[in-house]
């Protein structure tokens, strides 16, 4: 059981790493390009916009689509087997909620794609309004 638990504490710290080394890289070239536009003069600030956003929207973000939890004892956890049922918090026909690195955007319904029926996705019915942090 050890060998199960530490696996995964091994995978991931490489794998929070590589996000992290992303994350670090887009971060510096958004600060190289802000500070070469400080440089620049003024003219042709819809064609700086323009790369600077490309440099934003190459970010990577975890977004996750939340179709419900539940709490439960470990030993009933551990009794999980393949074919087990667990219950979530939710019910059939309520939104699911979108949530990019770890703060809900959005909530949405499930739904089949029309280009593949073998595979779903979610029509967004509801964007969170923005909430300042204090």
């Amino acid at each position: 059981m050890s060998k199960a638990q530490s696996k995964p504490e091994v995978e991931k710290p490489e794998i929070e790493e590589v996000e992290d080394d992303q994350l670090n890289r887009a971060i510096e070239e958004l600060r190289g390009v802000l500070s070469e536009e400080e440089k620049r003069p003024s003219a042709g600030g819809a064609a700086a916009a323009a790369g600077n956003s490309s440099v934003i929207f190459g970010i990577p973000v975890e977004v996750q689509i939340v179709l419900g939890s539940t709490e439960m004892p470990v030993s009933e956890l551990m009794a999980l087997q393949k074919g087990s049922t667990v219950a979530l918090d939710r019910r059939i026909g309520e939104p699911v909620d979108v949530v990019v690195n770890g703060r809900r955007i959005a909530r949405g319904e499930i739904t089949v794609l029309e280009s593949d029926p073998s595979r779903f996705g979610i029509r967004l019915t509801e964007i969170v309004a923005a909430t300042k942090s204090a």
